[in-house]
């Protein structure tokens, strides 16, 4: 086997591990990390909404708790209540990337 062949998969794990970048308008902000349902999430907050990212691989059995991981990701990151049924997955159902609205009280 190749010395290529040998570090393709070395490489390839390399470039998906920095696929925690924010969307543009979420570029700058702090980055929380959370484990939510045992999955790992990188969090940014904007006002009353979160950005949520999906860090580990989802399987197809642990796909129908993610969202409910991302919610709860989102009001550990924030200290807020996520607002129930506001989780937009942005790139489809499966995305790893979701916004979530915020109930943060006022004061």
């Amino acid at each position: 086997m190749t010395l290529a062949c040998r570090a393709a998969p070395l490489a390839l794990m390399l470039a998906l591990a920095g696929c925690a970048t924010p969307q543009p308008g979420w570029l700058g902000l702090p980055r929380h990390d959370v484990t939510a349902g045992g999955i790992r999430m990188a969090v940014y907050l904007r006002g009353d909404e979160a950005q949520v990212i999906r860090l580990d691989r989802a399987r197809r059995a642990d796909r129908p708790r993610v969202g409910a991981a991302m919610l709860e990701a989102a009001s550990r990151a924030s200290g807020c209540a996520a607002v129930p049924g506001s989780l937009r997955p942005q790139g489809g159902a499966d995305s790893a990337v979701a916004l979530v609205a915020l109930d943060c009280p006022q004061g």
